[in-house]
């Protein structure tokens, strides 16, 4: 055994062991508990940052724990392929997207190998393989057949001078990302999946998930958002089809004092017709946002359309307005505003001096001011100046005046859906083809299964004007597979939200002549997955819903695709800027900043060090590229090694909290390791002995074997129940702590140090695996740590003759009390209450009742 820590040696030969062996290579194996631990995979963009080291290093330690309890551990890892970066890579550095993605691929999978990661790289999948993809296909042109895909027109951010469509973030202050050029709104055919007649299975499905996060379930039932309310008609006073909008409020009805609709409505396009100046407002608002979340920000706009609807309950004549805040895609495209009890309705209310009035008050008669600011209580109301209907408490309200519009047939219960059919269209290049050929007489035809896949053409010359599908001739031009007449390949490619999915699936069966085989359920569903909040309502809910799909088509017979879900908190690391003289933001790496701090830590002056420039710290913000914060896990692993950053990450916070980079902890997580290295080496140098009989130990050994089978427990519960690695860590260090307190050198001495320093091996495998390779085999154990069980708490040694209560007077801690293990709770209650620093706090004071728990504490209650 080398003197000396040296992490590079070591992990090396850890990892050419595994290799050799095929360690983390699992087949199905029906006698054993499988048990399948999955963490989001990523896109390849050329380097792992440290959100990956810390999502991926969760998902190792969980399956490095499953595996030593026994269970057939499958950990896969692949690549989110496709996407935009690829195609700006191209653009900027004037090569195909495949060339600059599969190389990206290779660079970030030897940097997930020095890792140490535990993958069964022989099921990885990149999902931009037409291997991969084709299923994909097939399973697409299934849904359509089945009517669960369909072609419409939709409304989407149109940039004019690219001649592309653009996401949502591509949209920069209204102008394109790249162009510059303002956006438009246009409506154009795109493919969708019916995602909403799965709505009510997906929200009710959230129910049977007990093992994942409740803020996630709140973001996707929010996002499906299921109403109950009314659809009605409000006829318009000079005849002609009436306006139909939704409400959940129909008890607020008598507070509408005006409408509004989107400016694709057409009762605002044929008004646009009979007036320019309306013309120009509609088309300066198609300009602008087309997401609701965008709406919220927009500056509320509109203009009257010189129409009036009629107030179905009052008869009141109302007028009708275009607002931009108003969407098309969204429910009928039109709503009552009701501004005295909705906030957005009010601001569009004060601005162009539209009335406001009262519609529901407090149940207690207290009064509101609704022209100053809206009221918008839900609970504890009853409607007010409503006619036949004031006075009623909201379920009376929507009750009455649902039937009463349901009586005069311009209404209708309804159970509404904020959920909008899944858009799976892209007008990009890299992505998979949508295997649909349009026919000037069939129509849209699915390609034919025999002809699948449709590849992607991957030697192509990007220009970013255009997509290269639309400019491939050959590519694009086929015969129609029912009438054989000239026909063309749709051009259009998947969100790649598609492959993201159901790549879980495919890792189960990743040489399957179908998209799955029966391999898939024995490992499905996933028992635990692992990835950022960020996903809670776009991965997270396709993933769902695709699992459902997939099982509707015979592939899969669960219901869900993970049973449990853990959501890391972000890497956090401090940010520094300088505004220069030119006026641009320059950032400021941390490492060449001089910071003064005051006695709490906090920033009292910082300065670049070379040139003593002050700059200014915005705190502890999400570690990025753009504010120079970064660090580089490859040149940290270069430094300390992959043990060392594996540690940092686990120790540092809570896996469900944000983690605070900071340079020293990773300096005292490789201090740690070199201290474990040397328990260990000048063990072995004294030479190994086997564990002693417990009764062979004095007194300083029964504590210390104590010590070592309550970590064990601690960290058994820590590690397999809690996922609380930081708290394991901690008692792991405070177990060689005690160790290295231990002075005794006889045999028996010697024996339990054996056995402690044999524990805390395997108890720090799953987090620093190469250091616990080598170390087992020094302390000349037979086979290798990765293989082995973990360690087992002797109940016996957790006896005690004595156990200290902490003692409370009114649930504060006032002293700590050693009594006997099987004191009885009368004569500990007595001691508590002799106790000085007790009878200290309570002497002026009458004891009320003294609380006992049993091996834990005593609380006096007096007043």
């Amino acid at each position: 055994m080398e003197n000396h820590y040296n992490p590079a040696t070591i992990e090396q030969a850890a990892q050419s062991y595994w290799d050799a062996e095929g360690t983390f290579q699992v087949t199905e194996d029906p006698a054993r508990e499988k048990y399948y631990c999955l963490s989001m995979l990523p896109y390849p963009s050329g380097r792992l940052h440290m959100g990956h080291v810390r999502n991926y290093t969760i998902g190792d330690v969980i399956s490095r724990y499953q595996r030593m309890q026994g269970r057939n551990v499958l950990q896969p890892m692949g690549w989110d392929a496709f996407g935009l970066p690829a195609e700006n890579a191209a653009i900027k550095r004037g090569v195909p997207p495949a060339k600059w993605t599969y190389e990206n691929i290779d660079h970030m999978r030897r940097q997930l190998q020095r890792m140490g990661y535990g993958y069964d790289w022989t099921r990885e999948v990149t999902t931009c393989d037409s291997d991969y993809y084709r299923w994909e296909q097939l399973m697409f042109t299934q849904l359509l057949e089945k009517g669960l895909v369909y072609r419409a027109r939709a409304v989407v951010n149109w940039d004019p001078v690219d001649q592309t469509v653009l996401a949502n973030e591509q949209v920069v202050d209204g102008r394109g990302w790249r162009s510059g050029a303002p956006v438009e709104r246009r409506e154009i055919p795109q493919w969708f999946i019916r995602i909403t007649e799965y709505a009510d299975e997906l929200l009710d499905g959230l129910e049977a998930l007990p093992g994942w996060p409740d803020a996630v379930k709140t973001m996707q039932r929010n996002w499906i958002g299921r109403s109950e309310g009314v659809e009605l008609d409000f006829a318009l006073a000079e005849g002609g089809e009436p306006l139909r909008v939704y409400t959940t409020r129909p008890d607020t009805l008598y507070g509408a004092t005006y409408m509004a609709v989107a400016a694709d409505h057409p009762l605002a396009v044929a008004a646009g017709e009979r007036d320019p100046a309306l013309a120009d407002f509609l088309e300066e608002i198609r300009k602008g946002a087309v997401t609701e979340e965008a709406m919220e920000k927009l500056e509320k706009k509109g203009m009257p359309l010189g129409v009036e609807a009629v107030n179905p309950l009052s008869g009141e004549r109302i007028p009708v307005w275009v607002a931009n805040f108003v969407l098309m895609g969204y429910g009928t495209g039109a709503i009552m505003a009701v501004p005295a009890h909705d906030a957005r309705d009010h601001e569009f209310a004060t601005r162009y001096g539209l009335p406001i009035r009262q519609a529901v008050g407090p149940a207690d008669g207290t009064s509101v001011d609704v022209q100053a600011e809206p009221w918008t209580a839900k609970d504890d109301l009853v409607t007010v100046n409503a006619g036949d209907f004031t006075g009623m408490d909201f379920p009376t309200a929507f009750e009455s005046i649902a039937q009463f519009l349901e009586n005069q047939g311009i209404g209708e219960r309804r159970v509404n859906y904020r959920l909008r059919d899944w858009g799976v269209s892209r007008q990009r290049y890299w992505g998979c083809p949508i295997p649909v050929i349009h026919c000037p007489d069939c129509g849209a035809v699915p390609v034919p299964a025999e002809d699948l896949p449709v590849t992607l053409p991957e030697q192509v010359t990007f220009t970013g004007l255009q997509s290269p599908l639309k400019t491939d001739e050959a590519w694009r031009q086929v015969e129609c597979p029912r009438c054989g007449v000239a026909a063309e390949r749709e051009t259009d490619t998947f969100d790649t939200f598609v492959e993201s999915s159901w790549y879980y699936a495919r890792y189960c069966t990743p040489d399957a002549d179908a998209m799955l085989d029966d391999r898939a359920n024995y490992w499905l569903p996933v028992n635990q997955y692992i990835g950022g909040i960020e996903h809670a309502v776009m991965h997270l809910l396709y993933f769902r819903f695709w699992h459902k799909l997939m099982r509707d088509l015979g592939w899969v017979t669960s219901d869900e695709p993970a049973t449990n879900l853990l959501c890391q908190g972000m890497v956090l690391a401090e940010a520094y800027y300088h505004d220069s003289e030119a006026g641009g933001r320059e950032w400021i790496a941390p490492a060449e900043v001089a910071v003064e701090r005051d006695g709490k830590g906090r920033v009292v002056s910082a300065r670049r060090a070379h040139d003593g420039v002050e700059v200014v710290s915005t705190g502890w913000t999400t570690m990025s590229k753009s504010k120079n914060n970064g660090e580089d896990p490859e040149s940290l692993v270069d430094r300390f090694g992959a043990d060392t950053l594996r540690l940092f990450t686990m120790f540092a916070a809570p896996p469900d909290q944000a983690l605070e980079w900071q340079d020293s902890g990773v300096e005292g997580a490789s201090r740690f390791l070199r201290r474990v290295y040397g328990l260990v080496r000048d063990h072995v140098a004294a030479g190994t002995i086997p564990a002693p009989a417990p009764s062979q130990l004095d007194e300083e050994g029964i504590a210390l074997r104590r010590k070592l089978h309550e970590t064990i427990r601690k960290v058994s519960d820590d590690v397999g129940r809690r996922y609380t690695f930081n708290t394991a860590v901690a008692a792991v260090m405070e177990l060689c702590n005690a160790l290295g307190r231990y002075e005794a050198t006889d045999a028996n001495a010697r024996g339990l140090r054996q056995e402690a320093l044999e524990a805390v091996v395997l108890m720090l495998q799953p987090i620093t695996p190469h250091l616990s390779h080598a170390l087992w085999q020094a302390l000349g154990q037979p086979g290798a740590a990765v293989d082995q069980a973990w360690p087992a708490v002797d109940e016996s040694a957790l006896a005690r003759d004595e156990v200290e209560l902490v003692v409370q007077v009114n649930g504060k801690l006032r002293s700590r009390l050693q009594v006997a293990a099987d004191a009885s709770e009368e004569s500990i209650r007595a001691a508590a209450l002799v106790d000085p620093n007790v009878e200290r706090f309570i002497e002026a004071l009458t004891v009320r009742k003294v609380i006992v728990v049993p091996g834990r504490l005593v609380n006096v209650v007096a007043n």
